[in-house]
């Protein structure tokens, strides 16, 4: 969820028709396009929803429908700066509908900040998990010492309401949560995020407040990883010590801090596809999805290339999921607002090619 423009070059707002969308922030007018620019664009699909912002789609299929379980973007007037603070989001809606494209019915309200005893601000993105008849919202959300902690909240719907527990995971931390069911019925959880997530502020399981604002600054060491751990049987905390997601080079060689195309940023996501871990991720301030292959949930994973091109906006965030037989990828820009702090969600087809690599998709079509 956030940028840094200065690091932008022109040709990569060109890439991007003068940028891409945000997971984290941008520092402002320089990342939106000109109304003239956007009408000349053609989209490769459409916003599912138009009369909310919404971003960061989480979607899974429950009980034959598909749920999408996204961020909810409001104009709050926080202005906008390198750490987020104008992605000021205050509760989640969730999206449900009976097929891919098919009519979009909001849940309204499911959880708001206001009902996290241990909350201060900031609703980032969410994901959500199914076991024993109860459905788990997990979700990254700044304390009142203004610490992104990862927290849970418990319904019996997929749709909600749901209600959040009264402390946040211990061990938790950073932002964007992901969780994955494998077939032998383990939940593992993906998350964290450089910048404006944090995650370059922990060491050792400790916050340092005045560490760095952007990542570890050792641009010729292996980068900051994202994290995953095996969830407890009940849900509700971490099973485990969390682990680094390493992810390699063809050489077999860790993806170095200044490999800012291909290093993780943010927005974590695993499916499985033919047996293998599939585990997809945003780069952040170079815009791009990239995947990593592996032969186990924890990793390593081995880096396969970029999947999806920027979108209009600052970064995207995007699920991965299988609906009848074919997969689908669901993710966000700018479309609607010309805004990036003021979102909306999209879906189209994702394909795996014969090599087992994903295709790569543009969701511009220049």
């Amino acid at each position: 969820m956030m940028n840094n423009f200065k690091k932008l070059s022109g040709i990569a707002i060109i890439m991007a028709l003068a940028a891409t969308s945000s997971c984290q922030q941008n520092t402002g007018a320089k990342n939106e396009l000109k109304n003239d620019t956007v009408k000349k664009s053609k989209f490769l699909s459409e916003p599912l929803i138009k009369d909310i912002y919404t971003a960061d789609p989480s979607a899974h299929v429950f009980n034959g429908k598909i749920y999408i379980y996204p961020s909810h973007d409001i104009e709050s007037g926080t202005p906008e700066n390198d750490n987020g603070d104008h992605f000021d989001m205050k509760d989640y809606h969730i999206l449900s509908m009976d097929s891919i494209n098919g009519r979009v019915t909001d849940h309204g309200v499911a959880l708001s900040v206001k009902d996290i005893p241990w909350a201060g601000r900031q609703l980032w993105a969410p994901d959500v998990a199914f076991k024993d008849g109860t459905y788990y919202l997990y979700f990254p959300v700044k304390d009142k010492n203004d610490i992104f902690r990862i927290g849970v909240a418990t319904s019996k719907s997929p749709a909600g309401p749901f209600k959040a527990e009264p402390k946040p995971i211990e061990g938790g931390f950073s932002i964007d949560p992901a969780v994955f069911t494998d077939t032998d019925g383990s939940s593992y959880m993906y998350y964290g995020g450089i910048w404006g997530g944090q995650l370059q502020r922990w060491n050792n399981g400790k916050y340092n407040a005045n560490g760095s604002k952007t990542d570890s600054g050792k641009e010729n060491e292996p980068a900051l990883a994202a994290k995953v751990v095996k969830l407890s049987k009940n849900m509700l905390g971490f099973d485990e010590a969390v682990k680094d997601v390493v992810i390699l080079d063809a050489a077999g060689k860790p993806l170095l801090t200044k490999d800012h195309d291909r290093r993780f940023f943010e927005g974590a996501w695993m499916h499985k596809f033919n047996g293998k871990y599939y585990f997809t991720y945003s780069t952040g301030d170079t815009h791009f999805l990239a995947s990593a292959i592996g032969d186990s949930p924890y990793g390593p994973f081995k880096y396969q290339g970029t999947f999806m091109n920027p979108v209009q906006g600052w970064t995207t965030h995007h699920s991965i999921v299988e609906v009848k037989g074919k997969w689908y990828i669901f993710y966000h820009d700018t479309q609607l607002s010309n805004k990036t702090h003021l979102r909306n969600v999209k879906v189209t087809e994702l394909r795996h090619k014969d090599d087992g690599t994903i295709a790569l998709i543009d969701p511009i079509n220049k």
